[in-house]
Formats: C-alpha cells, structure tokens, sequence
C-alpha cells in the first residue's frame, strides 16, 4: 500500500462510520416514534408527543458522539447547546400542555390511529433533519482547532435560544393573568415579531449548522438543508401558517389586532423608526 492509498482508505473508512452511524440513528428515531406512536394512539393523548420529540434529540446527540468514536471540544459543545435546547422547550411544551390539558393540532387527529401515526412519523422525520449536522459532527475524528464559524454559529444560538425562551416565557405569562383573557399579545418581543419564538427557533438551528461546518467537506454542506427545513416547516407548513389563520378567525375583526398585523413583522424584525 502506498502513502497515497492510505489517505484514501482513511477517508473510505471514515465514511462507511458516518453512514453506519447516522443509519442507527435514523433507525432509533423512527423506533421511538413509533414507540411513542403505539402508546399514545391507545390512550389517545398527545400530551408527551413534543416531550418525546426533544428527549429524542437528546438522546441521538449524545448516542452519535458515542458511536462516532470521538469527543472534540466542538462536538461536546455542540451536543451540549443541543442538550439545553431540548431541556427547554420540552418542559416547557409539557407543562404548557399539562396546563391547558390538550393541543388544538390534535383536534381531528387522537382518535384516529392512521392520522396519529403519520404525525409521530412526520416527527421522526423532523428530528432526524434537524439534527443533521450534529449527527454528521459527531461522527468526525479530525479534530479541527475552534474558529471564527464555531464562535459566530455559537453566539447565533445563544442569541435565538434567549429569543425564544424569553418570548415563550411573555407569552406564558401574559396568557397566565385573568385580565388578558380573550386579548392576544404583543408585548415585549412580541411588539417585534408576531412570531418570535420561531425566529429564536431558525436561529438556533442555523448557528448550530454554522459550527459543525466548520468540519464539513464536499456534499456535507448540502446538511445546511437543516436549518432551511426548520424555517420552511416553521414558516410554511405547521407553525405560523396555522397561528395566523386562528388568529385571523378569532380576532380578526378587532381593529386592534388588524393594526398590531399591519405595523409588527411576520417573523424576522425591522427597527421601529
């Protein structure tokens, strides 16, 4: 074997680990939804179907650096903020549920197991893109110094996990007093964005994205598909549109509510002058 086969080798090896680590991991999460899929369908509750979707990106972060055979600093903070994520938002979505003791998405869907079992694989789908990057990370031996897209993809994610838990926490709060019974909010970040919480959601997803990129080569950077599939659900298909049509139909006579969605932004926020 020459000194020019064994790079190539390497690399060969290297990328039957990255498809056998991302092949279980794809496999496990689709065992998990469904898992999830089989209990929920026979006590018809959605009430842990978020609490299953962040535990699951929990868990396939931590279960990629193992199987991926290497613990970088870049890979640990990366598992790490990605472990704080789920944290977050899945307790938060847990107790909100548990509070209001059912989730409109689910109206039509819980006591139809085909439909229910298409929500729980549409999950799978959605954990298993969006954590793309980090799963294609954490599969890395090289072990690349930190540098300018690791701290400016860092500091993104700081910025939208403050985003969104700021926004989720005035949120929680305006709806938790009496006197706002009825009315909708916009207040606080919500003066800015109609949809902040999503914007820090986009925001994370693509700093994420920009840190492991650092270490991406070739066909690895179409994984920027992550975040751009994180925007597109968000903006186009279960998130806003869905929030602005009942919103539209509960309040969109309100004079107040049509001048709060001519003057307050979508999603992404412009200066007030």
């Amino acid at each position: 074997m020459t000194n020019r086969q064994i790079p190539e080798l390497l690399a060969e090896l290297q990328d039957m680990m990255m498809g056998s680590t991302l092949a279980k991991c794809a496999v496990a999460d689709l065992g998990i939804q469904w898992a999830g899929w089989a209990l929920a369908s026979a006590f018809k509750t959605e009430k842990f179907y978020d609490l299953a979707g962040s535990g699951t990106f929990i868990l396939l972060a931590h279960l990629s650096r193992i199987w991926g055979g290497a613990s970088h600093v870049r890979q640990k903070v990366q598992t790490g903020l990605v472990t704080a994520w789920g944290l977050r938002l899945g307790t938060f979505l847990f107790m909100r549920i548990l509070k209001e003791g059912h989730d409109r998405r689910f109206n039509n869907v819980r006591d139809s197991p085909g439909t229910f079992f298409v929500y729980w694989t549409i999950q799978a789908v959605w954990v298993f893109m969006t954590l793309l990057p980090t799963l294609m990370l954490n599969t890395e031996k090289q072990d690349m110094p930190l540098g300018t897209r690791d701290y400016i993809g860092w500091t993104v994610w700081g910025l939208g996990f403050a985003t969104e838990a700021i926004a989720d926490q005035q949120k929680w709060l305006f709806k938790s007093d009496p006197d706002n019974a009825g009315k909708f909010i916009q207040s606080g970040l919500w003066a800015y964005s109609r949809h902040p919480n999503y914007l820090g959601e986009i925001l994370q997803w693509s700093g994420l994205w920009l840190s492991a990129s650092s270490v991406m080569q070739g066909p690895q950077y179409l994984s920027v598909a992550s975040p751009l599939f994180v925007w597109f659900l968000l903006r186009h298909v279960s998130g806003i549109p869905i929030l602005e049509k009942q919103a539209m139909k509960k309040w969109g006579s309100d004079p107040a509510f049509q001048n709060y969605v001519k003057n307050t932004p979508l999603l992404w926020p412009w200066p007030k002058f």
